[in-house]
């Protein structure tokens, strides 16, 4: 059992189970609908790339919306306060933008599977080889995240022992996978989506209206440990482990904003898997673009209710005062709801909790199956089969990445904040990738050496940070561990890179057509037009324009 289940205990009565029981049911069937649409690899594993783009971009923003955005985003807001909106405002939107308007021509164009499958064709088999292994590896452990907090869910509903826990959520989310592929995920993330927020709202006006408004959540959070700078998000010393305020905000601007942010948002192929699915190259381009709006308000729904959990609540309270109790920061809005909710909407809010980790781990699985059957067992390992043979392989992979998960979820059970597990794990993976990416896309020289040399070398410089950080070499509180071996890795893989190249020989300039953005003609970088893209609030840079401008004046209100 959990050590904590029986302060945790949500007093769910009928009217929640019913509501919960509802909720799997048309997960479930969306499923079974969706397994009928099968009839390929491509149906499978990226929908026949034939859904519009308001159902792809509700499922982009969806896919994040996991253990990372609802536990590990209200355990930092209980932590740290509203610096923790620095991951939205400066640490995504931003790079989401940068993938639709720059970088989506050049994977959806190239016709690309994955993100790793775009690597093969700049760098060759070792680059691509090593990123299919390490995006793979990821996405086992983060699904692991997701897992160990949705058994988490039903260990508190239930009384459940977690390891019951953990095979009966994963149970759930493989049946829907190996039914319906990416189809069935998108369809129920665009669900999920409309579940968390009509599930946190309600949590957050209660929360609001409990400690007197916002005034009186500003004079609660000046009064407690931590003061009255987590009610500002600017230095954010607490959350960068920076005691210097310009280093701070260079910490948060680089660090996160530009290599844990960019490395993650335009690289990582959980979220680029969305958009490729997408009906065409403007609905592509959209996806993250659309996303884009609801993600920037999403902190309003999740920091908050951390924020307030961490005043009100006596048992978290006493644990950020000093250290000690039953409680931590992951289960921040746990706490909260099991204070402030009334039975059904109580079950409202457990549901939204469940179909965030469900979202989450889906979106781990449905991307590792597509990279593990396209890019090693028919790249490396099984070549030349019909395409029945690797539809059978992603189901058969979907259930060996979910049993895979199932271990890993142990390790995410050792973090009092699983952010700053997570970021460590961006730190390893997202941003040395963002580096070779970058450079490769906008220098022609780089060579494919470089390629993988460079992402071997910054992946291992980050371990290294992390290494130091563990053992006191490098006294860095928070997550400003994270921020400096990103940033050491992205500095080193591009040095690297640079050096290599200039000893190595590059490809003929007529192979990097379309992989290249000075190489690649323009109308091969835009969308040609189609039927139904008409209109001003179907282009993409427009679109992108009115998303940044809104993103700023957020930052100013709350600077």
């Amino acid at each position: 059992m959990l050590p904590q289940q029986s302060i945790l205990r949500l007093d769910a009565t009928a009217i929640d189970y019913i509501i919960i029981a509802l909720y799997f049911v048309f997960v479930l069937g969306i499923g079974y609908l969706a397994r009928r649409a099968v009839s390929s690899s491509l149906d499978f594993f990226l929908s026949g790339r034939s859904l519009p783009a308001w159902v792809t971009g509700l499922a982009f923003i969806s896919a994040n919306l996991g253990a990372i955005e609802i536990m590990g985003m209200s355990a930092n807001g209980a932590q740290y306060g509203i610096p923790t909106v620095h991951y939205f405002w400066i640490g995504a939107v931003p790079a989401m933008l940068f993938l639709g308007v720059v970088m989506m021509p050049f994977y959806y164009g190239s016709k690309v599977r994955s993100v790793p499958e775009f690597m093969l064709r700049r760098f060759g088999k070792p680059a691509h080889l090593v990123n299919a292994i390490s995006f793979a590896l990821a996405q086992v452990l983060i699904a692991g995240v997701n897992l160990f907090l949705l058994a988490t869910i039903v260990n508190v509903l239930l009384g459940w022992p977690i390891w019951v826990s953990v095979i009966v959520a994963a149970a759930i989310v493989l049946s829907y996978i190996t039914l319906g592929g990416l189809s069935a995920a998108i369809y129920n993330e665009v669900l999920q989506f409309f579940v968390i927020v009509a599930a946190l709202l309600p949590l957050t006006l209660v929360g609001l209206h409990k400690v007197g408004g916002w005034q009186g959540l500003v004079d609660k959070v000046s009064a407690s440990p931590g003061g009255s700078e987590q009610m500002s998000a600017w230095p954010g010393n607490a959350l960068s482990g920076f005691s210097n305020s310009f280093l701070s905000v260079i910490g948060i601007v680089f660090g996160l904003g530009f290599v844990l942010s960019f490395g993650y948002w335009t690289t990582n192929f959980t979220e680029v898997q969305r958009a490729l699915a997408s009906k065409n190259m403007s609905a592509a381009r959209r996806t993250p673009i659309i996303g884009s709006f609801p993600k920037m308000f999403i902190p309003f729904i999740v920091i908050i209710p951390g924020i307030i959990a961490a005043v009100i609540v006596p048992e978290l309270a006493q644990f950020k005062a000093n250290g000690t109790g039953e409680v931590d920061y992951n289960d921040a809005l746990l706490l909260l709801m099991r204070d402030l909710l009334p039975n059904g909407m109580l079950g409202l809010a457990i549901t939204g909790l469940l179909a965030s980790f469900m979202a989450g781990m889906a979106a781990n699985l449905s991307s590792f199956n597509t990279v593990m059957s396209y890019d090693i067992i028919e790249r490396y390992l099984v070549r030349d089969r019909p395409d029945e043979f690797y539809l059978r392989t992603g189901r058969i992979v979907t259930v060996a990445g979910t049993l895979v998960a199932i271990g890993t979820a142990a390790i995410a059970s050792g973090y009092s904040n699983l952010m700053d597990y997570l970021q460590q794990l961006f730190s390893f993976f997202n941003a040395p990738l963002f580096a070779t990416f970058i450079l490769g896309m906008f220098w022609k020289r780089m060579t494919a050496t470089a390629g993988w040399i460079g992402l071997v070398s910054g992946t291992a410089t980050a371990i290294l940070v992390f290494i130091l950080s563990e053992n006191g070499v490098i006294d860095l509180p928070g997550q400003g561990a994270s921020f400096v071996g990103a940033g050491a890795a992205f500095v080193v893989d591009i040095v690297v890179s640079v050096v290599v190249s200039l000893v190595t020989i590059p490809k003929r300039e007529t192979e990097l057509i379309g992989l290249v953005y000075s190489l690649t003609p323009k109308e091969q970088r835009t969308e040609v037009a189609v039927a139904g893209d008409g209109g001003w609030y179907r282009r993409p840079v427009l679109l992108a324009g009115i998303s940044l401008a809104l993103t700023i004046v957020l930052n100013i209100i709350f600077a």
